[in-house]
């Protein structure tokens, strides 16, 4: 099983980044490779997702489903069908210091000294490229799998700083940048 983990440091309350996670139709605002999302439940265990993906010649529909809600701690999910992968994203409250101030370390190994609640958001996927039927998906002529996975690799690494960047601005009110600080990552990527 191949995993993906990384994490960075917002300043809203734990509370706040859960509730904005858990409305995952927000998603489709912040990547242009994401054409629609539309919710299937309430949010609540068993909600599903559905995830229009949407580059270059290719369209695909991904469907997450929620597993279990640990409020204000974890949201697990699971993609069930060609894709093989689960994950969840975990929330931290980030320690006031004595003077009343937040240090969290931001990802690139700097401290950052804010007197606004942080809270540390984590997003953690695993996959099993074995299971995996995305090697299926239907393509242009002349076309192959690997060739597309070899531009998507690149793509993935900037795609994922851009919409954390743009998530973050919408959580906290202004666009920064937001350092990544990856825990766990397949060679590949």
């Amino acid at each position: 099983m191949d995993a993906v983990e990384l994490s960075t440091v917002v300043y809203v309350p734990r509370e706040e980044a859960f509730e904005f996670l858990l409305d995952f139709t927000n998603h489709e605002r912040y990547s242009e490779y994401v054409a629609d999302v539309t919710r299937r439940g309430d949010g609540s265990v068993g909600t599903r997702f559905d995830v229009t993906l949407r580059w270059w010649q290719l369209t695909y529909t991904l469907t997450p489903a929620v597993t279990v809600l640990d409020r204000p701690d974890r949201i697990d999910w699971r993609i069930p069908d060609d894709v093989h992968a689960r994950g969840y994203w975990a929330l931290e409250s980030v320690e006031a210091q004595p003077d009343g101030s937040t240090a969290a370390a931001d990802g690139g190994g700097n401290r950052v000294d804010d007197d606004r609640p942080a809270t540390r958001i984590r997003l953690r996927i695993e996959f099993d490229r074995r299971r995996s039927r995305l090697g299926r998906l239907r393509l242009p002529p002349l076309v192959s799998t690997d060739w597309v996975l070899r531009r998507i690799k690149p793509l993935a690494a900037r795609e994922a700083r851009e919409v954390f960047e743009r998530a973050v601005a919408d959580l906290e009110g202004e666009r920064r940048r937001v350092d990544l600080e990856f825990h766990d990552r397949p060679s590949t990527i």
